[in-house]
C-alpha cells in the first residue's frame, strides 16, 4: 500500500465558523472550504482534513480565544496543534486579506517553521483557576468603582449627610449605609443621595460576599495545583495562580527556564551604546504575569532577609532600584520555572524537518 501523502492543515477561526487550509509538503495549494463551529463542523474539518493525506500538523489562529474548542477536538484526536499569530500587516498588504487567504498562511507558517509554539491545553485545572479568576478579577474591579462612586457622591451630597458619613471608616461606612433608610421622597436631593447611598452600599457588599466565595474556591483549587509554588517566599494565592495561568495546563510546552522567562517579560532585552552597558525593560510577553513576578519581588524586598542583603549588595555597587527589580525578577522567575519543570516533562520537539 503506497504511503499517504503528507500534508499541512491551517485555520482561521470566526465566530460562527472556521476556514480551513490544506498544504502538501511541498507548499502546493490543495484545498479550502469553510466548517461551522459546533461539534460536527469539527468532526467534518478533521474527517476533511485526513482526506488529502497524513496530517502532519495543523495550524490554527486564536487557541485562546475563537479556536480554542477546535484545537482541543484535534488534540484529542491525536492531531499536532500550532499556534500561529495573524498575518503581520506587511504581509497583508502584499498578498491581500480574505479567510482563505488567511488559512492558506497559517498552514505555510507550519510549514515553513515561522509558526511553532505549542498552545495551552485548556483542559485541566488550570483552566478552571483561570475561568475563576476571570469572575474574580472583574468582581474586585466593580467593587473598586462602586466604593469611589461612594466616596463622590459624599463629597457632593448636602451638608447633613457628608456630615454625617465623613468620619466613619470604609467597613462603618458600607455597614451604616447598608442598614439605613432614605425614606421614599427621591424630589428631595438629601433623600436621593441616600437612597442612592445604600443602593451601592448593598452592590459592595454583594461583591465582596462574591470575592471572599471565589477566593475560597481558588484556595481549594491551588492546594491541589500548586502547594509548593504558593510555599515559596512572597508567593501568594493570586499570583501564584497567573504564573500557572500563564504557563497553561501543560507547562512542558515550555522547553528552558529561558523561554518561561521570555514569556512573563522578564528577559532582559539589551539596551547598551558606546561606553553604557546596560539591559532596558522588556515591553513585550504577558504583562499580567510580568505584574505577579513585581509583586513577588517587592514582597522579599520588604519581609525576605536573603532578598534584603542582595539589594543592599547590589546598591552599594551602584545598580539602580529599576535594575535590581529586573534581576529580582529574573531570578523569581527561573525559581518557579523549576517547580513547573519538576511536575513535568519537557516537550519534544512536534515537527521532524519543517
Amino acid at each position: 500500500m503506497a504511503d499517504q501523502t503528507a500534508v499541512v492543515g491551517g485555520v482561521d477561526t470566526h465566530t460562527d465558523f472556521h476556514q480551513a487550509a490544506v498544504i502538501d509538503s511541498i507548499g502546493r495549494h490543495l484545498a479550502t472550504q469553510a466548517f461551522p463551529t459546533s461539534p460536527d463542523g469539527y468532526r467534518r474539518l478533521l474527517d476533511w482534513l485526513c482526506s488529502h493525506g497524513d496530517v502532519i500538523a495543523v495550524g490554527v489562529e486564536g487557541t485562546g480565544a475563537y479556536g480554542c474548542e477546535l484545537a482541543r477536538y484535534l488534540r484529542q484526536n491525536q492531531i499536532t496543534v500550532i499556534e500561529v499569530d495573524r498575518p503581520d500587516r506587511r504581509a497583508r498588504r502584499a498578498s491581500g486579506k480574505s479567510d482563505p487567504i488567511d488559512a492558506f498562511a497559517a498552514a505555510t507558517a507550519v510549514l515553513t517553521g515561522r509558526a511553532g509554539g505549542i498552545p495551552k491545553a485548556h483542559d485541566g485545572i488550570v483552566e478552571a483557576i483561570r475561568t475563576l479568576r476571570v469572575v474574580r478579577r472583574s468582581a474586585v474591579k466593580a467593587r473598586t468603582q462602586t466604593i469611589n462612586q461612594i466616596r463622590t457622591l459624599i463629597i457632593t451630597a448636602p451638608g447633613e449627610v457628608r456630615e454625617q458619613l465623613r468620619a466613619l471608616t470604609p467597613a462603618e461606612l458600607i455597614k451604616n449605609l447598608a442598614r439605613s433608610r432614605p425614606g421614599t421622597q427621591t424630589n428631595d436631593p438629601a433623600c436621593a443621595v441616600k437612597v442612592a447611598l445604600r443602593r451601592l452600599a448593598r452592590r459592595h457588599q454583594y461583591l465582596t460576599a462574591e470575592i471572599d466565595d471565589a477566593d475560597a474556591e481558588l484556595e481549594a483549587l491551588m492546594a491541589r495545583a500548586a502547594p509548593e509554588l504558593v510555599a515559596l517566599p512572597g508567593v501568594g494565592i493570586e499570583t501564584a495562580a497567573q504564573l500557572l495561568i500563564t504557563a497553561g495546563d501543560n507547562p512542558e510546552r515550555l522547553t528552558s527556564e529561558a523561554s518561561f522567562a521570555h514569556l512573563c517579560a522578564v528577559a532582559p532585552v539589551p539596551a547598551s551604546s558606546g561606553r553604557t552597558n546596560r539591559h532596558r525593560l522588556n515591553r513585550g510577553g504577558d504583562r499580567r504575569a510580568n505584574h505577579a513576578l513585581h509583586m513577588i519581588a517587592l514582597v522579599r524586598m520588604r519581609y525576605d532577609q536573603r532578598t534584603q542583603a542582595y539589594v543592599t549588595r547590589r546598591t552599594a555597587e551602584g545598580m539602580s532600584k529599576k535594575d535590581i527589580l529586573r534581576c529580582l525578577k529574573r531570578f523569581i522567575a527561573r525559581e518557579v520555572y523549576k517547580y513547573l519543570a519538576s511536575q513535568h516533562t519537557p516537550a519534544k520537539p512536534l515537527i521532524q524537518g519543517a
